[in-house]
């Protein structure tokens, strides 16, 4: 068999840059911490606590939604495909608006 066998699986990396915007920070965070605590975590073993956690989560508007993320529902609806890892870090873009662009208004990628 070759590495051009059809038949033999192969793994592959996407690679993804996704921009948003968020209007809610609050909303963001609040599910973050809420998922947070609602997660079967050992917290004897881990280096903080579930209080002491969700105010990193609040104070940190990418942490927060990085945690949000679902990869794997990236793939899930294709067929032959199936999501074996994934890593998600989410940071302020230099520059970024705080507010969306106003209706027919391009973003700074369009301009």
């Amino acid at each position: 068999m070759t590495t051009t066998d059809p038949a033999v699986p192969r793994t592959v990396r996407i690679h993804c840059r996704i921009d948003v915007v968020v209007t809610d920070p609050q909303a963001v965070t609040d599910l973050a911490v809420a998922e947070l605590r609602a997660a079967d975590i050992d917290w004897s073993a881990e280096e903080d606590d579930p209080d002491t956690a969700a105010r990193e989560l609040r104070a940190d508007l990418p942490l927060a939604l990085a945690g949000l993320l679902d990869l794997p529902r990236l793939v899930e609806d294709l067929p032959g495909v199936e999501f074996r890892s994934g890593r998600c870090r989410a940071e302020p873009v230099p520059g970024g608006r705080s507010t969306p662009p106003a209706a027919g208004e391009a973003g700074p990628e369009h301009r």
